[in-house]
């Protein structure tokens, strides 16, 4: 089915805190405010009550939810996504702000039945100055677009959650996000991409990605951090590998393999020729940030595996 009115897409926004208050207010507006109206605009909240009540207070034109499953995003879109009953069902973070034609641009992949879903462009909203040893590379890492992804309209094997867009038919066949297996709170785990795997599978289909149906996702000052950097990759080469177990054994991580072999690569030799033809200390930086970042998920990626060996291990006796 190809979107051709209003009534043919809902937004999901899930929330959890009001210490991103501002924020959610900033993504409420912008998803009222598209060119191509939402026929719903859906905010969920995670297991706090107050929270829920200020938000139907204050925000009338919207739907207001309470997760109806265990704590955590993924039972939070679960819950709006199940409610909603139009043929696409699009999902916002709640601090994000979406570009007035993101809805417009990011519907019309849809004309292909072939596609199950769509994601569209991160840019990252600083609080504060971009680190100089932050490289285009591993911007993934404080959510957002980065170098090696396409740059026009294209096919990939995911996209993020933040800014993400399904055929409702084609999600509800597969159960929605995996309840018990995503973020919850500091946890970062790899939902969104685990979710575009099954999706793909079950329906035959593939996911396309619109570089410029663009929305802007806030980068607070504490995750501007190296510490912040090296956090995120460990907690991704964990999830990575929790989600490889997940998936049947035919199918491998190809994704990352290939940014492993090709970009990351790149990334380092690019910025240590920089950095010997005196363009910069900086860029010395960003390659052994690379280097630092591979080896953080590497350990991640290890003590998982270690850490399923231990369990899936009969017990011994005596």
């Amino acid at each position: 089915m190809e979107p051709n009115s209003s009534s043919d897409v809902s937004i999901v926004i899930p929330t959890h805190s009001e210490k991103r208050w501002a924020s959610l207010s900033r993504t409420i507006a912008s998803a009222q405010a598209q060119t191509y109206p939402a026929a719903e605009v859906v905010v969920v909240v995670d297991h706090n009550p107050e929270m829920a009540d200020r938000v139907k207070l204050t925000f009338p034109g919207t739907t207001v939810l309470e997760n109806a499953y265990a704590r955590g995003a993924s039972g939070n879109r679960n819950t709006g996504a199940f409610h909603t009953r139009t043929p696409f069902i699009a999902f916002l973070d709640d601090d994000t702000v979406a570009s007035s034609d993101w809805l417009a641009h990011q519907l019309a992949p849809f004309a292909d039945p072939t596609v199950v879903g769509t994601g569209g462009g991160i840019i990252p909203a600083w609080a504060g100055p971009r680190p100089s040893w932050m490289p285009d590379e591993l911007l993934w890492t404080v959510g957002v677009s980065y170098t090696g992804m396409p740059t026009r309209t294209a096919p990939i094997r995911n996209v993020w959650s933040a800014n993400m867009i399904v055929r409702r038919d084609a999600f509800l066949a597969v159960g929605g996000f995996r309840t018990g297996f995503g973020k919850l709170g500091d946890q970062n785990r790899p939902e969104d991409t685990e979710l575009c795997l099954r999706m793909s599978a079950a329906a035959g289909g593939r996911w396309m990605y619109v570089p410029h149906a663009t929305i802007d996702h806030e980068v607070p000052a504490d995750r501007s951090t190296f510490g912040f950097l090296i956090r995120r990759c460990y907690a991704e080469g964990r999830g990575k590998v929790q989600m490889s177990g997940l998936m049947p054994k035919d199918q491998e991580l190809g994704a990352e393999k290939d940014y492993l072999r090709r970009t990351l690569p790149r990334a380092v030799g690019r910025n240590l020729t920089r950095a010997m033809t005196g363009r910069g200390a900086a860029h010395a930086l960003q390659a052994m940030a690379v280097v630092a970042a591979v080896l953080a998920a590497a350990w991640g990626g290890g003590v998982e595996t270690l850490a399923g060996l231990l369990e899936s291990s009969p017990a011994t006796t005596d």
